[in-house]
């Protein structure tokens, strides 16, 4: 039976000409499915179902996912990312997804390094002299929430730095982290008045319902890479999924260290994060969902 499949042109150009008919006549494609993004049941005979193409280090995965959650597209991952949402699904007793091989060697990912605080030039030398104590090297903190705007609840991120984050290759000791996200676009705020604008070619990846990345551009203009990558998927609340899922994209709030600390509920990180806008501490955008 004919399926009612949207198999964009990125993903077709991935499986080729004749695995997209395939899937259209229905000979390859699941009947009935869990949606990859909100993990409810679907139907492609029945309901528009999105392709979403994965593709990591050696193999690929064909998901599912209702339209109206996600377009078709494709999305870079690294292996084990791959296989961690592969076995998860798995673990729920849905249908398998289709895997493939990999048609081409993966994009090296950008790694949380290029905004994280090394502070020495490229080109000095790794030994460090005992009177030269090397510089902190800051991680990102990435806290989920939901927090209220305009009456109505919006999933959101709230990523901070362990420690400074200077512009790479920079001597100083200043703190960039803020500079470098306002030129990839990102707003600063002074106060939590609406939603951000949304910020084009950036998202945050959910695979088997964990949040698994934040993907940037690719510099050289290819698939989106990681900016942000968990080193575990993290669990997220239903809540917040099903959030995340209504308005297809999600919050990120960025602020500079010290701006908002662990915060133990959503009503102390939003007031953290109203004091670190009035102070001028703080940017945001949104970004548009992905999930496999």
């Amino acid at each position: 039976m004919p399926r009612m499949l949207d198999v964009s042109d990125e993903v077709r150009a991935e499986i080729g000409d004749e695995e997209a008919a395939r899937l259209l006549a229905g000979e390859s494609a699941p009947g009935s499915y869990d949606c990859t993004s909100c993990r409810t049941p679907g139907d492609s005979a029945q309901e528009r179902t999105s392709t979403v193409l994965f593709i990591g280090d050696e193999t690929a995965v064909l998901a599912f996912a209702h339209a109206t959650c996600l377009p078709s597209q494709v999305v870079q991952v690294t292996e084990e990312q791959l296989q961690g949402a592969v076995r998860a699904i798995g673990g729920t007793g849905a249908e398998p997804q289709q895997q493939y091989r990999s048609p081409q060697p993966q994009q090296p990912p950008l790694q949380q390094q290029q905004y994280e605080a090394v502070q020495q030039s490229p080109h000095e030398p790794q030994q460090q002299s005992a009177a030269k104590p090397v510089p902190e090297q800051a991680v990102l903190g990435v806290t989920s929430g939901l927090v209220l705007l305009q009456g109505e609840l919006h999933p959101a991120l709230v990523v901070e730095p362990t420690a400074p984050v200077a512009r790479p290759g920079s001597l100083g000791s200043g703190d960039d982290f803020l500079p470098l996200l306002i030129e990839q676009g990102f707003m600063p705020l002074t106060e939590l008045a609406g939603v951000p604008p949304v910020l084009h070619g950036w998202s945050v990846l959910l695979a088997a319902g964990q949040l698994h990345a934040v993907l940037q551009p690719s510099p050289s203009g290819g698939r989106p890479v990681a900016w942000w990558q968990a080193h575990q998927p993290l669990q997220v609340t239903d809540g917040w999924r099903a959030a995340a899922n209504k308005h297809q994209q999600v919050l990120m709030f960025a602020a500079p260290v010290g701006s908002i600390g662990r915060q133990p509920r959503e009503d102390l990180l939003r007031d953290a994060l109203d004091k670190a806008a009035a102070n001028g501490k703080l940017v945001a955008s949104a970004l548009p969902l992905a999930g496999i």
